[in-house]
């Protein structure tokens, strides 16, 4: 199965520029975990619900003033439409990663790819090894 079959989509990045406090916002709204980022037409970082908590909330920063770009995870990995789904497992499963932003050949984000994802396109038993392998570096 490809990529493009399991995930879901469209996906919208943000600015740089966004403060925290309206991507919270979002997440909220549309019950997701990550929202990704973007500046120049290109994808840049990615803000998780997790670098809220300890980024921006744990160190007592205003979430209306402080920026996607100050708080983000740089360095997003992503998958192309066209991979199996097993191989963007292994590679969620390589860099214990939950979420995976999916471009296609023109290299535009057309979606996300999550471990739901993989649990309702796939079988049972790639849906739990992925589970396993991306929870396995919080031991």
């Amino acid at each position: 199965m490809k990529v493009s079959d399991a995930m879901h989509g469209p996906a919208e990045w943000v600015e740089a520029d966004t403060p925290v406090k309206e991507i919270a916002a979002r997440m909220e709204k549309d019950d997701i975990g990550a929202v990704p980022i973007g500046r120049d037409d290109k994808l840049v970082g990615m803000v998780t619900d997790r670098d809220i908590a300890l980024r921006v909330a744990a160190k007592g920063l205003d979430a209306a003033k402080t920026t996607a770009e100050q708080v983000m995870t740089k360095g997003v990995i992503f998958c192309r439409d066209e991979e199996s789904v097993e191989d963007a497992v292994h590679l969620m499963d390589q860099r214990k990663i939950r979420r995976l932003p999916v471009l296609d050949k023109d290299k535009r984000m057309i979606g996300m790819l999550s471990l739901g994802d993989v649990a309702h396109a796939s079988g049972l038993q790639l849906a739990g090894e992925l589970a396993r392998a991306v929870a396995d570096h919080h031991r």
